[in-house]
């Protein structure tokens, strides 16, 4: 069983940054991709960002490009989210899954394993 445990979430001001992490266990974490979702009231969970198992590879969505930053240390486990200069438009739970395919993938319905979420709330 596989077990993705988030952390880092909290109330910022616009502009501020946060980093999230996300602890994972149960699953040989340095054999899959990461990727970090988040899902606002009323909508849609979209995707944020993915790592290669080996770190050398991301992806982006273009809303975030440029402002976040994913990374991993496999030999803790670990992949975290550096967020900065943080929009209200940013404010959403987010989530960090595991795929058994590509960094590349985009899709929900593409990671196998979520963890529970963490809030992130950027005030105006």
């Amino acid at each position: 069983q596989v077990q993705l445990v988030e952390s880092g979430g909290g109330l910022v001001q616009a502009g501020g940054s946060l980093r999230l992490s996300c602890a994972a266990s149960g699953r040989t974490f340095s054999n899959y991709a990461m990727g970090w979702f988040r899902q606002a009231p009323g909508k849609e969970r979209e995707f944020v960002a993915a790592i290669s198992w080996s770190g050398s590879n991301t992806n982006y969505a273009d809303s975030v490009k440029g402002r976040f930053t994913i990374s991993r240390d496999n030999a803790k486990n670990t992949v975290s989210l550096q967020m900065n200069s943080l929009k209200p438009e940013d404010t959403a739970v987010y989530y960090c899954a595991t795929t058994r395919s590509s960094y590349k993938r985009v899709g929900v319905n593409e990671y196998d394993y979520w963890g529970q979420g963490t809030q992130v709330t950027v005030s105006s």
